[in-house]
């Protein structure tokens, strides 16, 4: 059954669809952060939500591998500041 949603509600969720990749990377920004100051199993709990978050940025599975492998925050800010150009 489809749900009729108000003009209020679909201005909503177009602003939604229109800034998810705007949220996504500033999400990606606080968790290349939190990656510099992690350490062990929280290293490793930062990663999973990094990929995940590289993933609805719809990078190239090689370089989400590539940037994973390497396990550099380093490189990881490099891409932040990559991507942000772009957009």
């Amino acid at each position: 059954m489809a749900k009729e949603y108000s003009k209020y509600q679909q201005n909503i969720i177009k602003r939604y669809y229109d800034n998810r990749e705007a949220a996504s990377l500033q999400r990606l920004q606080e968790l290349v952060t939190e990656l510099y100051l992690a350490e062990g199993k929280a290293r490793e709990r930062q990663w999973k939500y990094i990929l995940a978050a590289l993933e609805k940025l719809e990078l190239p599975p090689d370089r989400i591998d590539h940037l994973r492998q390497q396990d550099d925050p380093a490189m990881l800010a490099k891409l932040v500041e990559e991507l942000m150009t772009k957009q």
